[in-house]
């Protein structure tokens, strides 16, 4: 009996280890790994400008280019994960270069994304949301005022326009939130000095 126990156990940490993958590529070679839909996918990104789009695969692919194409190998992007968690990180040791992500993921996917300087732009993405940028701008499309159950929108300097909700605020310490009885899913975006736009 306790040899069919232990022989369970160890099945279950290889399946567990086997369900766990990990891609890894750069500018010149995009990748791509299974991510279904409802998963839920953590960014972590150097100052860039990231697209992060829904479509109806299941599955995520990053790309990504830079204004000079001898610096296109300095990029890593790195996803780990499963089906249904991921993590995704784009790290490169070269400053100030004109670096462009497009991140595409199923169209029900929750994020959560991270990153020091830039410009971020969600398209067609319905699912909970948490955005984090300390400079830069924030522009979520189709927000959709009514498939969300909360939002939190905050800016210490810098403009939250809020269209989808009829708000637009500017200034020092900028905020607005809102609760809605039927919605499904969690706004929070919050930038330190910049912009948020919810279109």
């Amino acid at each position: 009996m306790r040899l069919l126990c232990a022989g369970a156990t160890a099945a279950l940490v290889f399946c567990s280890v086997a369900g766990f993958a990990e891609t890894v590529g750069d500018c010149d070679h995009p990748i791509e790994a299974p991510l279904r839909s409802r998963a839920a996918l953590v960014i972590e990104s150097r100052p860039a400008g990231v697209e992060i789009v829904g479509t109806d695969a299941d599955e995520i692919r990053v790309s990504c280019t830079v204004d000079h194409s001898d610096s296109t190998q300095d990029v890593e992007l790195r996803f780990s994960g499963t089906p249904g968690y991921g993590r995704l990180n784009i790290t490169s040791p070269v400053k100030n270069q004109n670096l462009h992500i497009r991140i595409e993921v199923p169209r029900k996917t929750n994020l959560r994304f991270h990153m020091g300087a830039g410009e971020v732009k969600v398209e067609d993405i319905a699912g909970d949301k948490d955005i984090d940028l300390y400079a830069g701008q924030i522009t979520i499309s189709s927000a959709g005022g009514g498939s969300y159950k909360s939002v939190d929108a905050s800016v210490d300097i810098g403009d939250v326009n809020a269209s989808a909700f009829g708000v637009d605020k500017g200034g020092f310490f900028r905020t607005f939130r809102k609760t809605i009885a039927d919605g499904e899913y969690r706004l929070r975006v919050h930038v330190m000095t910049g912009e948020i736009d919810l279109e």
